[in-house]
């Protein structure tokens, strides 16, 4: 692989070991002394220490919004899109899409490694990036080892403390495109949480970690690799700066972690891998020449895998583009256009909205029933006389929501489906990755053999309904058993859903033209959740549900 050429230093020999106190990586460990008044002003003149991130340059604008008035993976530093139109599990043929580029960053604690994910992930100018971290993938402990861990007396910073084989099948399964469950590190009990977070595949994949290049099977994984390259000096700044403000903890401790276990695991396994990498990046996050290099050398690879697309393109795709013919919008009558009425004034009381809003649930769900499947049959009236009727020719219907709007539809589902089984799914995004991340699911057991009704109350952009088809079809939903219902869509999220999933029926009673900068839908209904449940619009005038869920 052809690296870039400048600040990237390509393949160069390990440097001499550095000095004593660099930093080293681990689980936060206990408190050995609660932080004074003097530690505190040495953390604040340790902060002096630091160079300033991109010194020198003004900021990025962000690729993956973290921020509430713009939606995670909506908006990027040059164009507004929407999702980039299919999702990355499919190509443009409805098909699996060539595996994601992984990237590995290795290098010694402190160095930078996280910062220079992120400055990478800001820079690139694709939608869906994993960040995955080394730091989720710590062995669990015996009660032996938690003792010795209580007592600083194990040793975090070698290979054997991380699950290898775990980190590997994660890293293959998002390389394919299907969903993985990450565990959730506790470090201060030096164990795994209960609760798993789960994370779909991306077009890039960045993982890092100080064993990234430890593992030869998870070296054959990344398609590039850089080695971090910090100053020694700076490291053990940052790792002092961090173990006296925020674990309260003094220098005499933090040295006497450094002398034990994290030198000796940097001379022995972190700095020979240098060796591997395919780019050495001097002086870390500050080097911002090389990670500029880095970007131009992954859009490079993305343009060679077809994983990257034409923004613009897509972005303006639901204006030259009739809709989707599996979209069915439920006959504008004057009645259904009076209640839209009522609901899209802003001076409609909560009372009138909800009882408005249920009506046209009530409506969308009969609409949306006349496509399930049915079948001639014949039964006996009380006269002795036959009737040739119909009936449902499927096993068994189930409704999803989409939490929190969506959960206002199942009352309405509930009273014309007798026996409907009903699930939920939150789906929320990290607001420190910028990756969708799945917080809650509750489906029906052998739900891959039901008709599903997935509801929403509003979809503008389409990204939440597009991942929550994703579960379904993890769950081995066939893609036309799924209905998606919502009492507003905007063309944008019908494009989007349509795009990605050729087969949903989309079932709405309106669709908008547009959606606003903050991905609103115009004219829209406003936030249908803060109306129906009486909660307060969130502060900066941005739809907390598109925020929470990017809907």
């Amino acid at each position: 692989m052809a690296a870039p050429p400048a600040s990237a230093t390509p393949r160069s020999p390990p440097p001499p070991p550095p000095p004593p106190f660099a930093a080293g990586d681990g689980p936060d460990r206990p408190a050995e002394k609660s932080g004074t008044a003097c530690e505190d002003r040495s953390a604040e003149s340790l902060d002096r220490l630091l160079p300033p991130v991109g010194a020198g340059r003004s900021p990025r604008k962000r690729t993956t919004s973290q921020c509430k008035s713009e939606p995670p993976l909506l908006r990027t530093s040059k164009r507004t899109i929407y999702t980039a139109g299919r999702p990355p599990w499919y190509n443009e043929h409805g098909t699996q899409s060539k595996e994601a580029f992984a990237i590995g960053l290795g290098g010694g604690s402190a160095s930078g490694k996280t910062t220079v994910a992120r400055m990478i992930i800001e820079a690139l100018d694709v939608p869906w990036v994993v960040l995955l971290s080394m730091d989720s993938f710590y062995k669990v402990l015996t009660k032996q080892q938690q003792e010795q861990a209580a007592h600083n007396n194990f040793n975090f910073d070698h290979p054997d403390a991380f699950d290898f084989d775990l980190i590997v099948s994660t890293l293959k399964k998002l390389k394919q495109g299907k969903s993985v469950k990450v565990p959730i590190y506790d470090f201060t009990t030096h164990s795994r949480k209960k609760d798993w977070k789960t994370l779909y595949g991306a077009n890039v994949i960045i993982f890092e970690g100080i064993m990234a290049f430890a593992d030869k099977t998870l070296l054959e994984l990344l398609d590039m690799k850089i080695f971090v390259d910090t100053d020694s000096d700076i490291r053990l700044v940052r790792r002092l700066r961090r173990d006296i403000s925020e674990r309260g903890r003094d220098i005499e401790g933090v040295i006497k972690q450094y002398n034990k276990f994290v030198k000796p695991a940097f001379d022995q396994y972190i700095q020979p891998t240098m060796r591997v990498a395919d780019i050495v990046v001097p002086r870390g996050s500050g080097n911002t020449v090389a990670i500029d290099l880095i970007v131009q050398h992954v859009h490079s690879q993305l343009e060679e895998r077809k994983l990257r697309w034409d923004m613009a393109a897509l972005a303006s795709a639901h204006q030259c583009h009739p809709l989707p013919r599996t979209l069915s919008v439920l006959k504008s009558t004057p009645q259904v256009r009076g209640m839209h009425t009522i609901i899209r004034d802003k001076e409609t009381s909560r009372d009138e909205f909800i009882f408005y809003s249920k009506r046209l649930m009530r409506l969308l769900i009969e609409h949306a029933l006349s496509f399930l499947p049915f079948q001639d049959c014949v039964v006996q009236t009380p006269q002795g006389q036959d009737y040739a009727g119909k009936c449902y020719a499927g096993k068994q219907i189930t409704g999803v929501s989409i939490l929190r709007a969506g959960e206002t539809m199942e009352p309405a589902l509930r009273a014309v489906c007798k026996d409907v089984r009903i699930g939920t799914i939150l789906i929320q995004t990290n607001q420190l990755t910028g990756e969708p991340e799945l917080h809650y699911l509750r489906l029906p057991k052998d739900i891959s053999d039901d008709h599903v009704i997935l509801m929403d109350c509003t979809v503008s952009t389409g990204a939440a309904a597009m991942m929550a088809v994703r579960v379904l079809l993890d769950h081995d939903v066939p893609e036309d058993k799924i209905f998606l219902l919502s009492l507003l869509m905007a063309e944008m999220g019908v494009h989007s859903v349509a795009y990605a999933f050729p087969r949903v029926r989309i079932i709405t009673t309106a669709v908008d033209k547009r959606v606003n900068d903050l991905f609103r839908i115009i004219p829209g209904i406003g936030n249908f959740g803060d109306r129906y449940f009486g909660t307060d619009a969130v502060p900066d005038g941005s739809d907390e549900e598109e925020v929470a869920s990017t809907s």
